[in-house]
């Protein structure tokens, strides 16, 4: 050991007349251990509860996007197999889209309708689990034209708007009708609700609703097999960009379009990732402050040492050594504060994962407890910055130290 270190050690955990700067700098650890716990648990939060909101929207939209210009692809089912056959796309479902409203003796909504295959749909989105009452795979069992109504799958937040459950009735008006003497007249089509799904997003559980694509096609007056577009799936969703690329060399470009869901929520990750950096700079503070606490420690300390640093530069030290010895200081109290705030911090985030004792409103959130999710970026740049600020902290102590003159120190003593 350095002659530095150990006088650094012995001055940072002093006795006897010194104690109360030993208080001072446990409470300097302390200060750092909780600025550095505070953003590990609340940073795992954010990542938690975006990731959760993240798989919420791609449980319900597509990692990619395959659309024409027209709202119409006739030729899907060959498009279909080129985009199998790009790296990275594990599944593709051919979709249809319409506006049209839903009405019952309760009340009418306007909702979003999309026509899809449950076949397709089980390989691409994730409404197989969302489900409350029956399943995807209702959509072309049983009815129909030779069955009875069509089926429809309605959102929680919908089918209670329309006061429906599964089997209920409900009257569809769509775009598509004739033109009389009277004007123009929409076409009214009686659906049977078959299953109820709930992904937890109120804008998606109010305003979507499934058919069959055949249902789909008849109910928008399609004379051909036509749809509106293919949603796709990929190996890897922070990948989609670079998949998309790909995927548009392929299949070429005007009139058709590809999207990846990045583009599609741009504002809503724009708007999280900004609240994650403001809340990492007010988070940031706290460690700011445990770092100056380090500041206060050394300055009353090269104050009480003034005595033996000045002996310490008589006997041979160089203003070199004299700074690294607080530098030190204030380093290990930085090191010694950090690593407490990962124990803390890591743990908390443990318990929070496994007990869940934080409860959250269900009618206000998608989840009734907090996420967390850990990632090693994070992690890493908590701990460099927590260093970084520890270090900055002791220049002006140490820096002041070494500019002591041993002749002026002494010439009171």
């Amino acid at each position: 050991m350095s002659f530095e270190r150990f006088i650094a050690m012995r001055y940072l955990f002093a006795r006897r007349k010194q104690a109360f700067i030993s208080v001072i700098s446990l409470i300097s650890i302390l200060g750092v251990a909780i600025g550095v716990a505070s953003l590990i648990v609340v940073l795992g939060v954010m990542n938690g509860m975006s990731t959760d909101l993240r798989d919420k929207i791609l449980g319900v939209n597509a990692h990619l996007l395959v659309g024409s210009v027209d709202n119409s692809i006739a030729d899907y089912r060959m498009l279909t197999e080129t985009a199998l056959t790009v790296e990275g796309v594990t599944g593709v479902m051919p979709f249809l889209y319409s506006e049209v409203m839903l009405s019952t003796r309760h009340g009418v909504k306007g909702v979003v309708l999309r026509g899809i295959n449950p076949a397709d749909a089980a390989n691409v989105l994730t409404l197989d689990k969302d489900m409350l009452e029956g399943k995807l795979a209702h959509l072309t069992g049983g009815y129909g034209p030779s069955g009875g109504p069509p089926g429809i799958v309605l959102g929680k937040e919908l089918a209670q708007r329309l006061g429906v459950r599964r089997g209920s009735l409900v009257n569809m008006l769509t775009p598509s009708g004739m033109t009389t003497a009277a004007g123009f007249k929409p076409k009214v089509q009686t659906v049977r609700v078959v299953a109820v799904f709930k992904t937890g997003m109120y804008e998606y559980d109010a305003s979507l609703a499934y058919v069959s694509i055949p249902t789909a096609q008849r109910l928008m007056g399609f004379k051909t097999d036509t749809v509106s577009g293919l949603e796709l799936k990929v190996d890897d969703v922070d990948r989609a960009d670079e998949i998309g690329q790909l995927l548009k060399d392929k299949v070429g470009g005007f009139p058709l379009y590809v999207r990846n869901w990045k583009e599609m929520n741009e504002n809503l990750y724009a708007a999280l990732a900004l609240e994650k950096l403001a809340i990492s700079v007010i988070l940031v503070m706290i460690v700011l402050v445990g770092s100056f606490s380090i500041v206060t420690t050394l300055v009353m300390l090269v104050m009480e040492k003034t005595r033996d640093i000045a002996i310490l530069m008589s006997m041979g030290a160089t203003r070199k050594s004299v700074r690294a010895i607080f530098m030190l200081q204030g380093m290990i109290i930085g090191v010694a504060g950090t690593v407490a705030g990962f124990a803390l911090g890591l743990t908390l985030c443990f318990l929070l994962q496994r007990f869940q004792f934080i409860t959250l409103p269900k009618g206000i959130y998608s989840l009734d407890y907090l996420p967390v999710l850990l990632e090693w970026p994070d992690l890493v740049a908590i701990g460099v910055s927590a260093l970084v600020l520890c270090f900055l902290a002791t220049v002006y102590p140490a820096r002041q130290a070494s500019k002591l003159t041993p002749a002026e120190a002494l010439r009171y003593e």
